[in-house]
């Protein structure tokens, strides 16, 4: 993908935040308590309300049982049948406008957290070393961002209102019931206390099953996200259904899962749904009121609050469950978060140098992915200024990551690299990208407008500077034939070849101007008329900047001003075509076994 940076990731870039440290110091993840810090007044603020509007619910029903009472009575007051009704009416409005208000609260603050939580992950985001996407496949980064994000409404939006409700109405109940008559209240929380125990039987283990739930549903993303992405590749060789079952494969182990999860708790779940149903409870109240009254414990008329009350105690209890699901979830989904707001950020100087010139030097550089094998060992490589450089050598010898480094992916483990005689860590970010371009194999386009896609070499660039950039990359023609020409979505109206998405990549590159850029063998991937566009758009990119080119082909890089034979990540040779030929050494071999590949058997150069 061939980006400069926005002003906004620019300005991420260089922001001296508290959290701006390496790996290694990161804060551990806070999880959903983190998050959800910065609203915790207005969810405390909503459960008081919806705390307020359960009690207050209860009084239409206590309010049934006192008419009961009033009007089974010897001489029923007129006066007072209508004030239990007024204060039944005024209960109900006043309990609407306390859930109205909680859910208003909540709300807001969903929006709040949702937005403060992506805002900060756009700027983690693009603060992180570029290399950092490549440990990661989109399907993680995707359901992080937009799914657990996501996930997290329902839980502030409604979660913590029906967990507030499904707590309190069940104990202002029983307290009213426990007022009335405390031992047949002990045998209405039967069901209740069954309910309880029944879904912590259900809720075993929940955690690890959510977590492997998740794993297998990132591997769904992640299928679905390669297969789109890569289908004209996979079209190309002929692997459209190997891909396609990758994906299905995917899907099916996720089903299965997640059948084998559900169908172990069925019974549980059916016997809690029995146990907790209102027939149930109100079988229970009949049988055991019947008892109470006809052994005189009780009388009649107190039986009605136990049959209006009664359900009050095992409906919140499925509730309940369902918060307690959506808990489960939401802090399944802050880990993933989390983990996303604290990655290791690229880090800043506080004061950062300025490059004398666009020369390059690779100064007794080593690296290493995981700290223990290194995969670049003290190479030393010099670039001047307006040369081309090859770098060339077998799959895996270390090209790509030694020239990720220039782009600054990582920081070396040992050594420097520099750029007119200042350390790349020293150069602000802002700074280097303005000196540094590249064009790799993998291009990304934005789902934006052609025209932004390509002004992200350079925000401020007008739109004469856009269609040079794109007649300069071959590719004006295609855009003015989409439907909107310019202002055509990619991913909308704008349905791109990999060789017409990588122009404008090379169009984005051009607006850039970068003075040293960075190629990977552009046209891997494209068709032959598609790599001839891009051949023509490669030679206007590369006339007068210093060049680094990795080279897969060696027939393009036979006029290099130096080819950097890389092996097993050293550089163990260096010189030009015709120099390297004679020595007769790796580089010899790598160019007649690409002449063998090149040639057909009749003769003909493919």
């Amino acid at each position: 993908m061939t980006v400069t940076p926005t002003p906004t990731e620019r300005e991420a870039a260089i922001d001296e935040e508290d959290d701006d440290v390496p790996a290694d110091d990161a804060p551990d993840p806070g999880g959903l308590g983190e998050l959800l810090r910065p609203i915790r007044g207005k969810l405390v603020l909503a459960c008081a309300l919806q705390a307020a509007s359960a009690v207050v619910g209860l009084v239409p029903f206590v309010a049934i049982a006192e008419l009961a009472r009033e009007l089974l009575g010897d001489d029923p007051d007129d006066g007072r049948l209508w004030s239990i009704a007024a204060v039944a009416a005024a209960a109900l409005v006043a309990r609407l406008a306390l859930m109205l208000g909680a859910a208003s609260v909540t709300h807001f603050a969903d929006n709040d957290l949702q937005l403060d939580v992506r805002r900060r992950l756009a700027d983690r985001l693009g603060r992180v070393p570029l290399g950092w996407y490549d440990d990661r496949d989109a399907g993680e980064v995707k359901k992080a961002v937009v799914d657990d994000v996501g996930s997290m409404h329902h839980l502030v939006g409604h979660s913590f209102t029906d967990l507030t409700t499904a707590i309190v109405t069940p104990i202002a109940a029983m307290v009213l019931l426990f007022v009335t008559d405390w031992q047949l209240s002990l045998v209405v929380m039967v069901p209740f206390l069954l309910g309880v125990a029944l879904y912590a039987r259900q809720m075993s283990g929940y955690g690890d099953k959510m977590t492997r739930y998740d794993e297998a549903l990132e591997e769904v993303n992640t299928g679905a996200v390669e297969f789109v992405q890569g289908i004209s590749v996979v079209k190309t060789f002929g692997q459209a259904g190997r891909a396609h079952r990758r994906f299905l494969d995917a899907a099916y182990r996720l089903v299965d899962y997640f059948w084998d999860w559900v169908s172990s708790l069925l019974r549980a779940a059916a016997a809690s749904e029995v146990v907790l149903s209102p027939l149930a409870t109100l079988a229970l109240i009949s049988g055991a009121g019947t008892w109470f009254v006809s052994t005189g414990r009780i009388d009649a008329v107190d039986l009605v609050l136990f049959f209006v009350l009664g359900l009050a105690l095992t409906a919140p209890i499925l509730t309940l469950g369902y918060a307690a699901t959506d808990l489960q979830i939401a802090s399944q989904a802050a880990a993933r978060v989390s983990q996303l707001l604290h990655a290791p950020v690229l880090p800043t100087t506080d004061t950062p140098q300025l490059p004398d010139g666009n020369h390059i030097a690779f100064d007794r550089v080593s690296f290493s992915y995981d700290g223990e094998r290194d995969v670049l060992r003290d190479v030393d490589l010099r670039l001047d200024t307006g040369t081309v450089t090859a770098l060339v050598g077998p799959s895996g010898s270390g090209k790509t990551t030694l020239a990720k480094l220039l782009c600054r992916f990582w920081d070396p483990t040992e050594g420097a690299v520099r750029l007119g005689g200042v350390d790349l860590r020293e150069i602000a970010p802002d700074e280097l990208y303005r000196h540094v371009g590249f064009v790799f194999q993998d291009v990304q386009l934005l789902r934006a407008t052609v025209a932004d896609n390509v002004r992200l070499g350079r925000p401020d660039a007008d739109d004469a500077a856009v269609e040079g950039a794109a007649r300069s990359a071959q590719i004006h023609d295609r855009i003015t034939a989409l439907p909107r020409g310019y202002d055509s979505v990619v991913g909308e109206d704008a349905v791109l070849s990999g060789g017409e998405a990588q122009r404008i990549s090379i169009a984005r590159a051009l607006l850039a101007d970068a003075p040293v850029l960075v190629l990977d063998e552009a046209t891997a991937f494209a068709d032959p008329e598609s790599e001839a566009a891009i051949q023509d758009a490669l030679s206007v990119l590369a006339g007068g900047r210093t060049l680094l080119v990795i080279a897969h082909r060696l027939s393009t890089i036979v006029g290099a001003d130096q080819i950097a034979v890389v092996d097993d990540g050293r550089i163990v040779e260096r010189g030009r075509h015709d120099e390297l030929l004679v020595e007769a050494g790796l580089y010899r071999r790598l160019w007649d076994a690409d002449r063998r590949i090149t040639i057909e058997p009749t003769g003909r150069t493919s």
